[in-house]
């Protein structure tokens, strides 16, 4: 064993891997060091674990505090502080705090950070969205904003309550969508530090949540300013395990999931044709698996929903819905609009090959072409999800 780690260190230093202290980093047996790319910089306390842990060169790892990797797809120029990463993608630059803990079916894409003490489980941060300190986020997807100085911003001592009294998690909560956000072009959403949103809640572009606020509703209308304080007071008659059916529960959950298929067509046919030395196929490949780790989780915690609801007929009718989506390769939504809209962003895409410059640089015509054909998917899989209606 210890030849063996050894042999693989050896292996990264002649890769210009930058080891400070090698004798402190460790290599599980299973990792492939052929996976961790020059330049990348493996602080005192790394511990790297899994066959499919990647690491992108000009990565930084482990500059504040020792750092667990365990099957991780990070890209380039990603600072990882200090913390504990497992199952999850991390895309060019961005950047996680000291203490982290980002566990399975996690994204954050371009340029999206967070600061210290960030606790993150099945969420997708689209391009330049950033969380303050102190935060447990898990269960959400959010977008918005159009650079890394006009971005989606959750302030600090912030939490998304993603569990409930009766023990279930069907409690995704969407800040933004995916068939706008990936265009990056909308007016960013700030929620405030000190508060809270209780999931599931789905929250429209421009939202402001002041300081302090606990939101328990959607907010569907763009631009306005929620402003809140403690709940009402109370004490009534409650009885744990009684579900009665809620529309809006289920409603919420999969609208949540057709996003993530738009998410995952987005990344099929838009994100693949960006494969380069900075975003390799073992990268793209990582973000395809994540998010079916992620479809996996709502349909497996919506699924717990509905059977354990009181006296619901709608099990067999869910069972048929998540059956029509067991196959995830499938083509989705309006493929007119899909040819129509990579027909014209190949240009902008020659002319500018990075991925976030050539989408950024798409006209408004081109951009809503995409937005309608990705909605079109969020539209087909609420339509075969019906029964909540």
């Amino acid at each position: 064993m210890e030849s063996t780690l050894s042999h693989k260190l050896e292996t990264l230093q002649h890769r210009s891997v930058v080891l400070p202290a090698p004798h402190s980093v460790e290599l599980d047996v299973h990792v492939d060091p052929d996976r961790i790319a020059g330049g990348v910089v493996l602080h005192a306390g790394t511990k790297i674990f899994g066959t499919q842990t990647m690491i992108g060169q000009d990565c930084v790892i482990g500059r504040e505090g020792p750092v667990t990797i365990e099957n991780c797809y990070v890209g380039p120029g990603v600072q990882l502080t200090s913390g504990y990463f497992k199952n999850a993608v991390f895309l060019e630059g961005a950047s996680l705090g000291y203490a982290s803990h980002i566990r399975e079916g996690t994204i954050l894409e371009e340029q999206a950070s967070t600061a210290h003490c960030v606790g993150l489980k099945q969420t997708i941060l689209m391009p330049f969205v950033t969380l303050g300190s102190l935060i447990n986020f898990c269960d959400c997807l959010m977008a918005g904003g159009t650079s890394r100085k006009d971005h989606s911003e959750v302030g600090s001592s912030f939490i998304h309550f993603n569990f409930t009294p009766n023990q279930d998690k069907a409690t995704p909560s969407l800040l933004g969508d995916v068939p706008s956000g990936v265009m990056m072009n909308q007016r960013p959403i700030f929620m405030g530090g000190q508060g809270g949103l209780v999931g599931p809640c789905r929250i429209a572009y421009g939202t402001v949540s002041a300081a302090g606020t606990i939101v328990r509703k959607d907010q569907l209308k763009p631009d306005h300013l929620i402003i809140g304080g403690a709940g009402k007071g109370g004490n009534i008659p409650w009885k744990a395990g009684a579900i009665s059916v809620s529309k809006r529960i289920i409603m919420n959950n999969i609208i949540y999931i057709g996003n993530l298929f738009a998410l995952r067509e987005w990344y099929r046919h838009v994100r693949r044709i960006f494969i380069s030395s900075r975003f390799p196929e073992t990268l793209w490949q990582g973000l395809i698996k994540t998010l079916d780790l992620g479809l996996d989780e709502r349909f497996k915690r919506l699924r717990a929903y509905i059977n354990g609801l009181d006296g619901s007929t709608l099990a067999d009718q869910y069972r048929f819905f998540e059956q029509q989506y067991h196959k995830r390769d499938q083509d989705l939504g309006d493929l007119k609009l899909r040819d129509q809209f990579m027909h014209q962003l190949e240009p902008f895409k020659s002319q500018h090959d990075i991925y976030v410059e050539t989408i950024m640089a798409l006209p408004y015509e081109t951009a809503q072409i995409g937005t309608l054909w990705l909605q079109s998917v969020v539209d087909k899989v609420v339509s075969d999800g019906g029964f909540a209606s």
